[in-house]
């Protein structure tokens, strides 16, 4: 056999794709990736270079798992905010947990060999709010999977200031879900809920994480408000007492009488729907809390005078994680969690269309990728 076909035996493996006929061959040097290639509905298995060369501060990490978000959901649909946000072609992806296999020269804290997650959130270290200890609301962020290239790859290529070393016992699953985890500790941890009534509106993925850290911290009782079905049972599993569908239920009525009349302590904000919010106003106790993260499509009506100032209440709004407190809390939590349940779907990375599709139907947790 001429030699020039025994290295292209040796250096070329074949992968199948079930996308019609179609066949990727990758050299050692590259590898599968999903990218958004071009503006409209969709995203393409595709390849590309492994990366190879490192700055002094940066670590190649090989994925073990990634996760899919609400944000990767919004690119591959190509709504109004990735229109205005993305630029294609990009990998997508920024949920996950690999294996650290090259370092750059500079990088101490991060080992060959480590699990490592990361906060997506790269920050210049430089503005008045990086300067101030508050990185999360840094005002020259750079999001993984947005504006650089994600995770949505077998192996990817992160400032080492970004990583954190995970426990090399938990699944990798759960452990690409620490970003999101972290969003929801976030959310429903600024306020202090032990004890506490807690309503949970919306019970998405960050949502049902958020009931499940309700009941491991100690509220006293838990009350979940969503639409769909499937997501409603999960909340049950997950620990909430009381389960309130709005599209059937008056939704004021349901949470006084489920707290002798007086509304809950604290309310997490999940859904950024503007009937939910609205109504939320209207449960929360005097002197309540209110935590919001989800991001309401239109303009939200209070009655600033009686919801809000008369009632005394305290509005926060949540962006991101506070780095890297909330990281450190995940990782105390993710041990009494019960992700076995929030992480409903895996798939590999070649069928991330069809995790798309299930994401889009509603009938899931978070979702997760296997490259």
């Amino acid at each position: 056999m001429p030699k020039i076909w025994i290295y292209v035996i040796i250096n070329l493996i074949v992968l199948t794709l079930k996308r019609g006929n179609d066949k990727l061959i990758l050299t050692k040097d590259e590898m599968l990736v999903a990218i958004k290639e071009k503006p409209g509905t969709g995203i393409k298995i595709t390849t590309k270079a492994i990366p190879q060369e490192l700055s002094d501060n940066e670590v190649l990490i090989k994925v073990l798992a990634t996760a899919i978000c609400g944000t990767d959901y919004h690119i591959y649909s190509w709504d109004e905010w990735s229109q205005k946000r993305i630029k294609p072609p990009i990998t997508m992806g920024h949920e996950f947990a690999g294996e650290v296999i090259k370092v750059g020269k500079n990088v101490n804290r991060v080992k060959l060999g480590d699990i490592v997650s990361a906060e997506t959130h790269i920050v210049c270290d430089e503005c008045e709010f990086c300067r101030s200890g508050k990185g999360h609301i840094c005002q020259n962020t750079k999001i993984i999977g947005v504006d650089t290239d994600g995770s949505f790859a077998e192996y990817v290529k992160l400032p080492a200031q970004n990583l954190v070393i995970n426990d090399k016992n938990v699944d990798p699953r759960f452990l690409s879900i620490q970003e999101p985890l972290g969003n929801a500790v976030h959310t429903i941890l600024h306020f202090d809920i032990i004890g506490r009534t807690v309503a949970i509106v919306g019970c998405g993925p960050i949502g049902l994480m958020a009931v499940n850290i309700a009941k491991a911290v100690g509220a006293s009782k838990i009350i979940a408000l969503e639409v769909n079905e499937y997501r409603r049972n999960l909340a049950k599993e997950l620990g909430a007492d009381v389960i309130i569908n709005p599209l059937e239920e008056d939704v004021i009525s349901r949470v006084l009488e489920a707290t002798a009349g007086l509304g809950v302590d604290v309310v997490g904000e999940f859904s950024g729907n503007k009937q939910a919010i609205e109504q939320a106003f209207k449960y929360v106790k005097l002197g309540g809390k209110m935590s919001m993260l989800g991001i309401p499509s239109r303009n939200i009506e209070i009655d600033l005078s009686n919801d809000v100032v008369f009632k005394g209440i305290t509005i926060y709004g949540v962006t991101g994680r506070i780095m890297y407190d909330n990281w450190h809390q995940v990782k105390g939590l993710i041990k009494h969690l019960d992700l076995e349940k929030i992480v409903t779907h895996t798939f590999k990375l070649n069928e991330v269309e069809k995790a798309m599709e299930v994401m889009k139907s509603g009938n899931s947790g978070k979702i997760a990728l296997l490259p």
